[in-house]
């Protein structure tokens, strides 16, 4: 057993059941002798119900996602190359290849409109950046990903007057304001969610503990009552040698 091949049960799991799982699975490794190992299992954080459904999209629907993430990758060769017409053909396809990529990540259930939105997002940073492509693709996600950074868009074919570039920016001022405030309310969310998975963490280790002490109370009281029969053994034997002794010495007179 190693840490990958754990990960990547346990992260096939809905988060309802990640905590208890990840605890049996960090006992099994200690109990094997493996305790690097265990702590290595405990440090894995559970997932966001949109990062478990894009995990999901990983495992159940690799070829849909492959088709996402290799259509990202050609959006951000067409942008490198300033390939107008590619990047405009690959711009309108990302609606329809996101869109049912999303649709199947839906499709796990109990997603709030939220989730969704999370869901969304993390697509299009898939699409447009390299390193979260990677992350989608290895199926471990515990958080949704968002990015900031500029993506490909099509290309003007003609230089914005001076008043659509001042309508341009003012909307990309209310873009940027509206991803900051995205962002507050996702790392919200993740404190949320981080919060309940140590509080889930704490009744686990709670009721393991209760266990254990009321195991131990029981070894404890059993053990008082062996060494009571012990002693009474023992004080039988005491007595019962004396008296051999006095019937040796009475048979040798």
């Amino acid at each position: 057993m190693d840490l990958d091949e754990v990960a990547d049960r346990l992260y096939a799991l809905p988060p309802s059941e990640f905590t208890a799982a990840r605890t049996a699975e960090a006992r099994a490794a200690k109990d094997e002798g493996d305790v690097r190992l265990s702590r290595e299992i405990a440090k894995l954080r559970r997932p966001t119900v949109s990062a478990w459904a894009v995990n999901r999209l990983a495992r159940e629907h690799p070829g849909e996602l492959a088709e996402l993430l290799d259509l990202g990758e050609r959006l951000r060769a067409a942008w490198q190359e300033q390939d107008a017409d590619v990047l405009a053909e690959l711009t309108r396809r990302r609606g329809e290849v996101t869109g049912t990529a999303g649709r199947l990540a839906r499709q796990a259930g109990g997603l709030s409109a939220g989730a969704g939105t999370e869901v969304d997002q993390t697509l299009d940073a898939a699409v447009v950046d390299a390193e979260a492509a990677a992350e989608v693709r290895r199926g471990r996600l515990v958080k949704p990903l968002h990015y900031s950074g500029f993506a490909p868009a099509p290309i003007p074919r003609e230089r914005p007057g001076p008043r659509k570039r001042s309508a341009e920016d003012e909307a990309e001022q209310a873009r940027r304001r509206e991803e900051a405030e995205a962002a507050r309310a996702r790392e919200r969310e993740q404190a949320r969610a981080a919060h309940q998975e140590w509080l889930q963490a704490l009744e686990t280790a709670k009721a393991e503990h209760e266990e254990r002490a009321e195991k131990v109370a029981r070894l404890e009281k059993k053990l008082a009552k062996a060494r009571k029969r012990l002693d009474d053994a023992r004080q039988r034997l005491e007595v019962t040698q004396r008296e051999e002794r006095q019937a040796r010495r009475r048979l040798d007179r």
